[in-house]
């Protein structure tokens, strides 16, 4: 009797003491440029982790960069209805909480982001029918250059849709590289700025670009129920594997530009007309590049000067920003009281 209660005693204590650490999970807010900094932010019971071996269970995040300092839970995969999010023909949401369609063209690259040491470019991929007057199309790779390195991810080419096939490619410094098919999996670039951790064993992963951005990133395919509905008539040799993507950004200067990264300025005007189904949003010149890893749009900013940087770097710290409005309130700018 004396060891069964001694038992039942040291299992009450252990699970006394799972239950307390499990409670006492959080993240620690270790980014520099965000407003919780060296804050240790509890997560909710109903979320405990950060990861999460079945992708489709939420797990606990907290945007350090959120005045409140709180965490909640989520999804690890793209929210497409979310700021920062690319998906669909490609369809944006900004830094400003406005959605806007940007179509670009077929077999083109265009700058999404570009900041003095940020640039982010994406390759559109698509088709035009007969009697269209543009290409549909969508997001097929993403290229960053970022700290003198230069790295890729794309979604490879195929003619049907197999879930059970990883769809993604990587490349870093013009070397194909190889991330392990299990579920969080992990691979860091040699300085350990950059990271990429599989969400699921295929097709979805989180890219960490060190105190910069992080994507979330899925790879899918034009559906014949996407097909059906609008018209997109894809050919039967290529199901168009494709990108939904959504970034958050740390430390954006107020110079940022690109597709995306413009919306992230301070005083920003979307040129998206309000109440239109479709906001089409032109200017295919000013963030054409000439290759996926290019920074020589009309409109790119990233330099590897550090000269450069650091002039940015000030222009920041010691600008007066108005933090009541959208881009600048939390998602790009570190807005200081």
């Amino acid at each position: 009797m004396e060891i069964s209660k001694t038992l039942l005693l040291v299992i009450s204590l252990v699970a006394a003491t799972c239950f307390l650490q499990t409670k006492a999970a959080g993240v620690y807010c270790s980014n520099p440029y965000t407003r919780c900094y060296r804050k240790y932010i509890t997560c909710p019971e109903e979320c405990p982790s950060t990861t999460a071996m079945n992708s489709k269970n939420k797990v606990c995040y907290a945007d350090c960069d959120r005045p409140t300092c709180k965490s909640q839970c989520r999804m690890r995969k793209p929210n497409c209805n979310r700021p920062g999010s690319a998906c669909y023909d490609p369809r944006f949401i900004g830094g400003d909480g406005i959605v806007f369609y940007f179509h670009g063209k077929s077999n083109e690259e265009f700058s999404l982001v570009s900041d003095s040491d940020l640039q982010i470019n994406g390759r559109f991929i698509g088709h035009r029918p007969a009697g269209r007057a543009r290409d549909f199309t969508w997001i097929q790779a993403l290229g960053f250059l970022f700290n003198s390195h230069k790295f890729s991810l794309e979604a490879a080419k195929t003619a049907s849709w197999d879930n059970e096939i990883d769809h993604l490619k990587f490349s870093f410094d013009g070397q194909d590289l190889s991330v392990p098919e299990e579920t969080l999996s992990t691979w860091y670039s040699p300085n350990k700025d950059i990271k990429i951790e599989r969400v699921s064993m295929r097709n979805s992963v989180i890219v960490t670009i060190k105190d910069k951005a992080e994507i979330m990133v899925n790879v899918v395919p034009v559906t014949k129920e996407d097909d059906r509905i609008h018209s997109y008539k894809v050919p039967s040799d290529d199901c168009f594997a494709h990108l939904e993507v959504q970034f958050r950004f740390f430390n954006l200067s107020p110079k940022v530009d690109g597709i995306l990264g413009r919306t992230y300025k301070p005083d920003f005007q979307n040129p998206a007309k309000p109440g239109v189904a479709m906001p089409v949003v032109g200017g295919e010149d000013s963030f054409k590049t000439s290759s996926l890893l290019s920074n020589d749009c009309k409109t790119c900013i990233f330099s590897d000067s550090q000269a450069e940087f650091d002039l940015v770097k000030s222009e920041i710290e010691y600008a007066t920003m108005d933090c009541t409005r959208g881009a600048s309130s939390g998602y790009g700018i570190v807005c200081r009281k």
